[in-house]
């Protein structure tokens, strides 16, 4: 199991309403969230694409936010989770430019998450007609572009786009090209993942056992995969939240206390083509905040990874146990000081990531890796 963090740029209301420069304070917060996910052994740090969602992610440019933190670190691998590559919102020949950019800017160290958008707040935004048809622009750029990154002119005429003869440029810094993920939501979306050779973004909410099956629909389906690149990135990531503390009944006290819920409640608000539970509470109702103790049982059950170091180390193991690679956090998506969340980040660091990741190398380096051996040996 590997490790990382969201950087998702969350802005509530209330800080926006108290102090004018809120937003620029959270840019800069999450910044120093990147950089101690560096030095405390998280291998990976994800950053969304979002338009238009009021508190919930004023993160429009993963590219931008990346390229700034590639120079802040050193080891951790950058990744966009993800980039909007519909052609409306980004061309296709941009990102294909900017993802080899990036690759050199940080020395290999660009993850390159895809999807398509994740509401109609987003996808209307930019005069896309509905969002079901963004699915078939997504699949008919995720195909595409691989062979921009290829040693030779590239040209293209499909239905959403088209390109005349060109060489696009940069190539990426080699060997081979960055990993290649996708989000899904769906047992259908992870099975055309894994056919595909794509790492797998999930981002369901609930108990790990919850999503067993998407799991085994990926796993499945990979095991025969086409990869559209050049190689399988055999990779499934889940996202949850986590708060390490040596003293376990001062981590869910003061997780009851920071505001996950109010976060939960703004994705079901804005991002209305996730499925929603039964007898949520209608905009701009919230949902309640766990007691401490209901927070305790959320923890053993593996929806969150809250406690002390063990506490936290058998959340994880639910998800080591479903067959999850990685793991990552959302530090930034609640009310708490940025250094109680970098000093749980420094403690989960120390006592928990080592039980789990023996690896220094970072798992898609080595697909990388070793496919480019096979390729030219």
């Amino acid at each position: 199991m590997e490790f990382g963090v969201f950087a998702q740029l969350f802005v509530p209301r209330f800080e926006l309403e108290q102090d004018p420069e809120a937003e620029h304070k959270r840019i800069f917060r999450n910044v120093e969230i990147v950089k101690a996910a560096d030095r405390t052994g998280f291998k990976y740090v994800w950053c969304p694409q979002h338009h238009f969602l009021l508190e919930y992610s004023h993160m429009p440019g993963p590219e931008a936010f990346l390229g700034y933190c590639a120079a802040q670190t050193e080891r951790v691998h950058l990744g966009s989770a993800i980039l909007n590559i519909t052609p409306p919102v980004n061309k296709p020949q941009r990102v294909a430019e900017n993802v080899a950019l990036l690759d050199h800017l940080t020395n290999n160290r660009f993850e390159f998450g895809t999807g398509r958008g994740s509401s109609t707040t987003e996808v209307l935004g930019f005069d896309i007609p509905s969002v079901e048809i963004t699915k078939a622009m997504w699949r008919e750029t995720i195909r595409e572009i691989p062979k921009m990154w290829k040693d030779r002119p590239y040209s293209f005429e499909g239905e959403f786009f088209r390109m005349p003869e060109r060489n696009v440029l940069p190539k990426p810094h080699g060997p081979l090209h960055p990993a290649i993920w996708v989000a899904g939501g769906s047992p259908g979306t992870f099975t055309e993942a894994g056919e595909m050779g794509l790492g797998v973004f999930c981002f369901a909410i609930g108990r790990p056992t919850d999503m067993e099956p998407f799991v085994t629909a990926y796993k499945d389906a990979i095991t025969h995969a086409t990869p559209v690149g050049d190689y399988v990135n055999d990779n499934i990531m889940g996202v949850t939240n986590m708060l390490c503390m040596e003293d376990r009944d001062k981590a869910f006290e003061t997780a009851a206390n920071m505001g996950m819920n109010y976060y939960s409640s703004l994705a079901y608000h804005w991002l209305d083509n996730v499925p929603r539970p039964k007898n949520l509470p209608p905009w701009p109702q919230k949902i309640p905040e766990p007691t401490p103790e209901e927070v305790e049982r959320l923890s053993a059950e593996g929806f969150i990874a809250v406690g002390d170091p063990d506490d936290c180390a058998r959340a994880v193991q639910r998800w080591v146990d479903l067959g999850f690679d990685q793991l990552t956090f959302s530090p930034t998506t609640n009310t708490l000081p940025t250094e109680v969340v970098i000093e749980s980040m420094e403690l989960f660091g120390r006592e928990v990531i080592p039980r789990f990741d023996k690896d220094p190398e970072h798992s898609t380096t080595r697909y990388r890796r070793e496919a480019a051996a096979r390729l030219t040996g």
